[in-house]
């Protein structure tokens, strides 16, 4: 008797045959930057935010640049707003990648909103809003963090402005939730950082001296970089510079030990701004608006008694 094909396809077959399939299509659709960013501090740092209030996205990322944030002065509860990122710069600009070619930056933020904000589920955005981050992906920092958000690492030539919805508590139906004004906290990040999670530097800097002393000679390699080679008092020292990178110093120099020999390769950068949002009472509002109609009605009065008055003492003056 002949045996069928799929008769001799075993579970252990299956199994295998899925987690193959799995790492295939998660090769094909994720980036290849995606652990870039914001994953190595999540994994180090329990909060985006130390006590000095620098965030720690600033360890890694060591040039500053500015970034800005725009959210409402006000917001009423259990509704949904925008809070903007914006991490403006040069698109005609291109940074080192990892395997020393040139390539466009991606951009990436960290937005802190106070306790019980969150960002809005899907059939709460407004379809206005779903159009302008269509292609975003928001992320907890942590499980337990909801108003922690992090995005990135998207195309900076697309999302110079990083859109968050993002939903605001009801005290009514949350007792730890209280009126008043909060803070926000907002890092944005704009290309490749310096410094790896393990301490050592990425190829997205300047190439330094090891030692101090003479350069003698500087060899073109065969993958497009140079060898540097330094006599010192200890013997010679070579120096491989990768390619995209422009020497800033002449055979016969003399150079100090960690004195740049290239030019400093990094175009990108971290910001960090703060700012404020209060959480207002729809009866506080209510209240106001008929306290400045009680106000208007009382000098509308005030000025009828007024002409009427002057309408009396001019009659008088005329009997």
């Amino acid at each position: 008797m002949k045996r069928s094909v799929f008769s001799a396809i075993t579970p252990r077959s299956v199994q295998i045959l899925t987690v193959l399939l799995v790492c295939l299509a998660t090769h094909l659709t994720l980036s290849p930057v995606a652990s870039a960013f914001p994953v190595y501090a999540q994994q180090a740092y329990d909060s985006p935010r130390e006590a000095t209030g620098r965030i720690v996205c600033a360890n890694c990322h060591l040039a500053a640049k500015p970034t800005q944030v725009e959210v409402p002065q006000a917001v009423l509860p259990d509704t949904v707003f925008e809070a903007i990122v914006k991490i403006p710069y040069d698109r005609e600009v291109q940074q080192v990648l990892v395997n020393d070619a040139k390539g466009p930056l991606n951009v990436g933020a960290v937005l802190m909103l106070p306790e019980g904000f969150k960002i809005a589920p899907p059939e709460r955005i407004p379809e206005e809003i779903k159009e302008e981050t269509t292609g975003l992906f928001y992320q907890s920092y942590k499980p337990e963090t909801e108003n922690v958000v992090v995005v990135g690492p998207v195309p900076g030539d697309q999302f110079q402005e990083i859109i968050f919805p993002v939903l605001s508590p009801d005290p009514a139906t949350d007792s730890n939730i209280h009126f008043g004004k909060y803070q926000i906290h907002v890092g944005g990040n704009r290309g490749r950082g310096q410094i790896n999670p393990t301490g050592e530097k990425t190829n997205n800097n300047a190439i330094t001296a090891s030692a101090a002393g003479e350069v003698i000679s500087m060899q073109a390699a065969e993958d497009g970089g140079y060898e540097v080679t330094i006599a010192t008092n200890d013997g010679d020292v070579t120096e491989t510079i990768p390619p995209n990178l422009e020497l800033t110093v002449e055979q016969g120099q003399e150079v100090s030990s960690g004195q740049a020999l290239t030019n400093d390769p990094n175009v990108g950068g971290f910001g960090q701004k703060d700012a404020e949002i209060v959480l207002q009472s729809p009866t506080r509002i209510k209240w106001l608006i008929a306290f400045f109609a009680a106000i208007t009605l009382s000098q509308i009065m005030l000025v009828l008694k007024k002409k009427q008055i002057e309408k009396v003492q001019a009659a008088e003056l005329n009997f």
